[in-house]
């Protein structure tokens, strides 16, 4: 029987720093938050689209202890603050729990324990 030399995938990083741990939880929440979102937005879909996107795979990144995915994690993160600027004009205007919860992934993401893992 030949064995198989393919590597076991993962959807959440157990073995990992927890400040890790909690961000790919969070990554997903909000790629699930997007989705729901873009699919009662108007004109906006297809930015919720690419949230959507940009969450789930930092978040399967991160699991699999890709540095990519890391990276695109943390691109992520920042895209929401970028977005609202961009749209709405002020970082506020997604709501006081909405910035709480994206400042609390991007501190996650840029802590010491999460960066010297990677």
């Amino acid at each position: 029987m030949a064995r198989s030399l393919q590597t076991q995938r993962r959807w959440f990083p157990q073995g990992q720093p927890q400040t890790l741990q909690i961000s790919a939880m969070l990554l997903y929440f909000n790629a699930f938050i997007a989705l729901l979102t873009a699919l009662l937005a108007g004109g906006n879909a297809t930015l919720y689209l690419l949230l959507v996107a940009a969450d789930a795979v930092g978040a399967y990144g991160i699991a699999n202890e890709r540095k990519w995915g890391y990276k695109v994690a943390i691109v992520a993160a920042i895209l929401p603050f970028v977005l609202l600027i961009a749209i709405a004009g002020s970082v506020l205007a997604g709501g006081i729990i909405n910035l709480l919860f994206e400042v609390a992934l991007v501190a996650l993401l840029l802590h010491p324990m999460s960066r010297s893992y990677y």
